[in-house]
């Protein structure tokens, strides 16, 4: 895995290099008629680039942290119930047929 994360790597770099190579002409940002900005496209490509990795992770980030404040708040919530496990090492409830409609009825011959 550690080998393929530093192939990917290298590719990566690679194509981003040539990329660099390729595209130093200047280009003109220009925001309406208020503002314009100059520079090599490569440099704009990779703001760019750098800005959607960023809005990535942040978004990755925000939903870590909402997760994480939901299971903090589950987990201090009064009146939880530990769940002890049965001697067989099932949870209580969590075996095939053992929801609603799965009671367990007497046998047919039982006396009533």
């Amino acid at each position: 895995m550690s080998l393929l994360r530093w192939v990917l790597g290298a590719v990566l770099f690679v194509a981003l290099l040539l990329l660099a190579l390729q595209n130093t002409e200047p280009a003109t940002l220009r925001f309406y008629q208020w503002w314009s900005w100059q520079a090599p496209l490569i440099f704009m490509l990779l703001v760019a680039f750098a800005a959607g990795i960023a809005a990535g992770l942040a978004a990755g980030a925000l939903r870590s942290a909402r997760l994480k404040r939901q299971l903090r708040r589950l987990r201090r919530r009064p009146g939880r119930q530990d769940v002890v496990p049965g001697p067989h090492g099932a949870a209580p409830g969590t075996a095939p047929a053992s929801g609603p409609g799965f009671e367990r009825l007497p046998p047919a011959d039982a006396p009533r």
